[in-house]
Formats: structure tokens, sequence, C-alpha cells
């Protein structure tokens, strides 16, 4: 796997990980079972952003410094900004999904925050261990990035043909493999993973979402980090995009769930986004879409899908 990233730049970025972990952690146990307020998830969002932006701002330094070159630097930045904005649209739909599966299960607020908390890490392990291997097989096997651009056209057709239509729990395939697997109770009891009832230890609903939020996880990884390695094959833009995008996901989830209902085309936009970007991959040896016009096309589906969402969405009284 090539990088051009220094090793200093990659202590620095696991220490600012941890660092952010840790405060989040820390968040978590000062509130407790208070809810997080709009505005709190509003002040969190932006400092995760700008923590982003931060970063990349020393990853622009630290590339120019070492190939004393501001054009290089210039076009890893872009990588970056262009990465880190796919993943962060993309996460937007991983918490509808989240909201679903905390509805379904009627999980209360404060609950939430913890179950948020260890899907976050979860997530970060299990793309970094992906990310790297899929760098492994890139640099090995140059044809594999077809089968990556195929597969996101295929996604990206799938998600615009399902998106529209109410998802629903009840016929999701892994949650009856686990109900068949697993004794569940019916009730929780507090944020306890198992419990016991008639002398048994059972699992909790709370273990059940657990599960379904790192299935979740799995899913979405499948499809954003293909996405990512069409913009770069720089294994440390891949992986620190991806991350950024993840550790401000928490704050996120309590900014958006209550507005979801206003960004209900988003998940056209993300389709043509993930369509555009397979389309790329494909044609990579025989055209290769700038950085900057990547990051144009992704930023005006964005921008034009939200905006006909909120030009579009129904007032509360008529959704109800």
């Amino acid at each position: 796997m090539e990088t051009i990233a220094p090793l200093w730049l990659w202590v620095t970025f696991g220490a600012i990980v941890l660092v952010s972990l840790f405060i989040d952690f820390w968040l978590l146990k000062k509130q407790g079972s208070q809810d997080m307020s709009m505005n709190d998830a509003l002040r969190w969002s932006l400092v995760w952003i700008v923590m982003s932006f931060l970063f990349n701002g020393l990853l622009w330094w630290a590339v120019k410094d070492t190939s004393n070159s501001t054009e290089i630097a210039n076009d890893k930045a872009l990588e970056f900004l262009t990465g880190y904005l796919i993943e962060k649209s993309l996460a937007v739909d991983n918490i509808f999904v989240f909201l679903m599966i905390f509805t379904y299960f009627a999980v209360p607020s404060h609950f939430q925050k913890r179950v948020l908390m260890i899907g976050i890490v979860g997530a970060i392990v299990l793309r970094t261990v992906m990310i790297l291997v899929g760098g492994w097989l890139l640099s090995q096997f140059h044809w594999i990035l077809y089968v990556f651009g195929a597969f996101l056209i295929l996604t990206g057709i799938k998600m615009w043909w399902a998106a529209g239509k109410e998802p629903s729990l009840e016929d999701n395939p892994a949650l009856k493999l686990l109900n068949k697997l697993i004794p569940v109770s019916k009730s929780f009891d507090g944020e306890k993973f198992w419990t016991v009832e008639n002398g048994k230890k059972i699992a909790t609903p709370l273990f059940m979402v657990i599960c379904l939020i790192a299935i979740t996880d799995i899913i979405f990884a499948v499809d954003s980090i293909p996405a990512i390695f069409a913009i770069t094959d720089d294994a440390f833009i891949v992986l620190t995009s991806n991350v950024f995008a993840i550790l401000g996901l928490r704050a996120m989830y309590f900014l958006l769930a209550n507005v979801a209902s206003k960004f209900h085309l988003l998940n056209y936009g993300l389709a043509v986004i993930l369509m555009f970007i397979g389309t790329k991959m494909c044609l990579i040896d025989v055209y290769k879409v700038p950085v900057a016009a990547s990051l144009a096309v992704v930023v005006g589906i964005l921008v034009a899908t939200m905006w006909l969402s909120v030009r579009t969405a129904k007032p509360e009284s008529q959704a109800s």
C-alpha cells in the first residue's frame, strides 16, 4: 500500500482518534441519562467538522513539507475533502437506518447514546481492517477496481429502487436469524445486554439492537469504502476521511433524528452519487475524472437533493 503521509502524521492521527473517543466517552458519562439537546448536537457536530478541516490542513502541510510540492499537497487535501464528504453523506443514510432500528425496538433515547458509542468504536475498528485489506488487494490486483465499480453501480441502482419505500424490520433476515439463535427478553433491563429470567441467562432487546447496528456497520462499510478508493488509492487518506466522518456520528444522529422526514429525497441523491463513482472506477483506465470535478459533482448532487427535499417536504400535519 502506498501513502505519501509521513510516520509522524500516522501517529498524530492515532492520538487524535484516541483523544476524541475519550472525550466522547467522558461526555457520555457526564450526561448520564440526560438526553442530548438539539443545541448540544449541533454544537458537537460543528466541533467534529471543524476538527476534520483542521486535520486536512495538517495533511496539506505535511504533504507539502514531504514532497516540496504545493500541487501534490493541494491534490491530497482535495482527495481527503472529497472522501470525507462522500462518507459524511453516506453516514446520513446510516443514521436513518439506526433511527429505524431504535424506533422498532422502542429504545429510550438515553440508551441510544451508549449503543451509538459502541457502534462508532466498532465501525472504526472494522473499517480500519477493511481499508488496509482493500488497499493491499488493490495494490496487488488492479482489476479489483472494476469489481468495486460494478458493485457500486449495482448498489446505486438498488438504492434508487428502494428509495421512497417505507423501510421495515419485520422481514429482515438478520433479525429473523438472531431471534432463532438467541432467546430475548420482552423488556429492557436498564442498559444491560443480558438478563436472567426463570433462572436462565437471556439477551435483552438492547443486545439485539447492538447486533443489528454491527450488521448495519458492515453493510455500509462494504458500500462506502470502495467509493473512497475511487477518489484516491492512498490508504492513509481513505482511512482518515472514513474515521473523521464516523467520529461525529453520535452527535449527528441526535441532530438529524428529528428532521429525518425533511430529507426524504436524499437516498435518490446518494444512489446517483454511488452510480457516478462506480462509473468513474470502471472508466479509470480510459479517462481519469479529476478529483475537483468529482467533488463538484458530489456537492452539486447533495445540494440539489437536499434543496428539493426541503421544498417538497410535507407539513407535519399532512405527514401524520
